[in-house]
């Protein structure tokens, strides 16, 4: 059975902070690879049940979900090379917005990385920070 799809939306704090930085270092291989996390975040339901994305809170009608991406053609897999989407979705209104995407140790720093993007999650979403307790 085919998982139905959900709207997508890129947040404009992802497209300000992240996104700029991921189409300035990867050029033409960016416009591909934000069709493949537009594509992937469609099937988000699929891609939960088959653990390609990562469940980590769910409240009510609102999960919030981690999901590694390969930039294409960088040969790169996606959990190998540190890319990561942070995604809200809303299972009411059948959306998955992409709160932010960011490089391991290039754009949130090691150590306690889980730690650094919630504490991103709670400053720049504050109302995701309270239904998720952040």
């Amino acid at each position: 059975m085919e998982a139905s799809n959900y709207a997508v939306e890129f947040d404009s704090f992802s497209e300000r902070y992240y996104i700029k930085a991921f189409a300035k270092k990867h050029k033409s291989n960016w416009d591909k690879t934000r069709d493949d996390i537009d594509d992937m975040c469609k099937r988000i339901d699929a891609l939960l049940r088959i653990k390609k994305a990562d469940l980590i809170n769910s409240v009510g009608e609102h999960k919030l979900v981690k999901l590694d991406f390969a930039v294409e053609g960088t040969k790169v897999g996606p959990s190998k090379s540190g890319n990561r989407c942070i995604l809200h979705i809303n299972e009411n209104l059948h959306l998955v917005r992409v709160l932010f995407v960011f490089t391991e140790g290039e754009h949130i720093d090691r150590p306690n990385i889980t730690a650094k993007w919630k504490k991103v999650i709670k400053d720049q979403f504050v109302d995701l920070g309270v239904i998720f307790s952040l």
